[in-house]
Order: structure tokens, then C-alpha cells, then sequence
């Protein structure tokens, strides 16, 4: 039960990807429901989603804080 929302968040993400917009939104809303290790986990995974999707890169201003 621990990891739902990590697993969650990744699934909203996922599916939002193809609005930068939206997945900004949903990034910003992530940084303040996520422990803090999920959130590392979650930079490394956004990081990745972002080599197959660049035209995400300027949401990357979100995990960055």
C-alpha cells in the first residue's frame, strides 16, 4: 500500500504526457503528495519519460525545487 501513490502518479503521468500542460500540472501536484524518496525516484523516472518525449523538458523546472 505504501508505493499507491508513487504508482499512481506515474499512471497519471503517463497518460497526461502528451499535453505539457497537463503533465506540469500533474508534476507540481506530485512534489507535494510524494514522500521524499519517492520523489527522487520519481525525478529519475520523469527524467527518463523525457528522453522519449523532449517537448517535456520545460516541466523538468518542477522537480527542480
Amino acid at each position: 500500500m505504501p508505493r499507491a501513490m508513487y504508482d499512481y502518479t506515474k499512471a497519471v503521468l503517463s497518460k497526461v504526457s502528451f499535453d505539457v500542460n497537463l503533465f506540469c500540472k500533474e508534476l507540481k501536484k506530485a512534489m507535494t503528495r510524494l514522500l521524499p524518496y519517492e520523489i527522487e525516484e520519481l525525478k529519475v523516472w520523469v527524467d527518463a519519460l523525457i528522453k522519449q518525449n523532449p517537448q517535456l523538458n520545460q516541466c523538468l523546472i518542477h522537480l527542480k525545487s
